[in-house]
């Protein structure tokens, strides 16, 4: 009997599920048992939690190539949004539109990121032992560049120039993609209804697509190269590895994940937002990885669809409880902040302790 206790205790039960996991997954379950006893609608609040799940996964799973490859979580997340922007932006003025738009926009997303991942990861192979540092610092300085370059591009088309700029030049902060029927576009293809919960099946396609591709990635010859020089460097350099090479690519990939994750993203939402809303958009993406189960040093595509689940339901299930039990509040961003911030804290803190 004693024996059966002690396989039952929390100790041994966090040697499998991370307590971070525990914590918010319980947190969650409670808000969604709060909600229906306050005469919440569980479907409605499924269903919202299955649309932020498809629309952040693929910027979570940025996550993964970039913890792997030594370099810790990519808090520059936004150099690859801003290159999906701007790949979307591009598609637009080239006179895409529908599903065209989305191939377009991914393409051209592509290639900008691998050029600007490329630079990145010099840029950490230059300073490391700072990589998170530099990281945040980078993203925000990328961010600000792109805000004095939408205003400089020589774009005319008026659907995304400021309607009354004397000059016909400087994008708009909100462009709305229903006018180039892209909406929603892959939330509801081959969407369906069970038990009145809206699934978004091509946007959970897109996702677990993109899981499956980094999933190969990191049993590929490459990737396991990768994942070694990040777990040991100088056992993999005395190995004859190239690590820089290595982080190199894995932060090239990463930046191309989040490029594309804001093309599933704005397609979701209706609407692409430029200027300063990358900025913090990296966070939510590493404290949901981190709620997977993921560290600052290890990290798998399971740690990603558990956390993205788990944290971005709770963010669509709390707004609505929030709103009935505190009337003329907004708690759901609040409790957003301590849950996101808190868990990167406890997982810098938890990298320091086993330093």
């Amino acid at each position: 009997m004693e024996e059966i206790k002690k396989g039952f205790d929390i100790k041994s039960l966090t040697n499998y599920i991370s307590l971070p996991t525990l914590i918010i997954g319980g947190f969650w379950i409670f808000i969604i048992t709060l909600g229906v006893a306050n005469a919440q609608s569980l479907p409605l609040m499924l269903s919202d939690s299955f649309k932020r799940f498809g629309r952040w996964g693929v910027l979570t799973l940025a996550m993964v190539p970039a913890i792997k490859s030594g370099t810790g979580p990519n808090f520059a997340l936004p150099i690859g949004i801003v290159c999906g922007l701007l790949g979307q932006v591009c598609a637009i003025v080239m006179g895409f539109s529908g599903f065209g738009w989305i191939v377009a926009s991914a393409l051209l997303a592509i290639v900008f990121a691998c050029f600007f991942g490329y630079m990145y990861g010099r840029l950490l192979n230059a300073v490391k032992g700072s990589e998170m540092t530099i990281a945040t610092y980078t993203g925000f300085s990328v961010t600000m560049f792109f805000c004095i370059l939408w205003l400089i591009l020589p774009f005319k088309d008026q659907r995304i120039i400021w309607p009354l700029s004397q000059q016909q030049t400087g994008l708009r902060q909100i462009i709305q993609l229903d006018q180039i029927g892209s909406a929603q576009i892959l939330d509801n293809f081959m969407a369906f209804t069970i038990f009145r919960v809206d699934i978004p099946t091509g946007m959970l396609l897109v996702f677990f697509a993109a899981c499956f591709f980094v999933w190969l990635f990191t049993r590929s010859k490459t990737g396991i190269a990768i994942a070694a020089a990040g777990t040991n460097p100088m056992f993999a350099s005395a190995a004859g590895l190239n690590v820089d090479r290595g982080r190199i690519i894995a932060n090239m990939i990463s930046t191309a994940l989040g490029a594309l994750g804001i093309i599933v993203y704005a397609q979701s939402f209706g609407y692409a937002q430029l200027y300063t809303d990358p900025l913090l958009m990296a966070f939510p993406a590493v404290a949901a990885i981190l709620i997977g189960g993921a560290s600052v040093s290890k990290a798998r595509v399971t740690h990603v669809i558990v956390g993205t689940l788990i944290f971005q339901g709770l963010m669509a299930t709390s707004l609505p409880v929030a709103n009935e039990l505190f009337a003329g509040t907004d708690l759901s961003e609040t409790l957003r902040m301590i849950i996101q911030n808190g868990v990167i804290l406890y997982a810098l803190m938890q990298a320091g302790g086993r330093k």
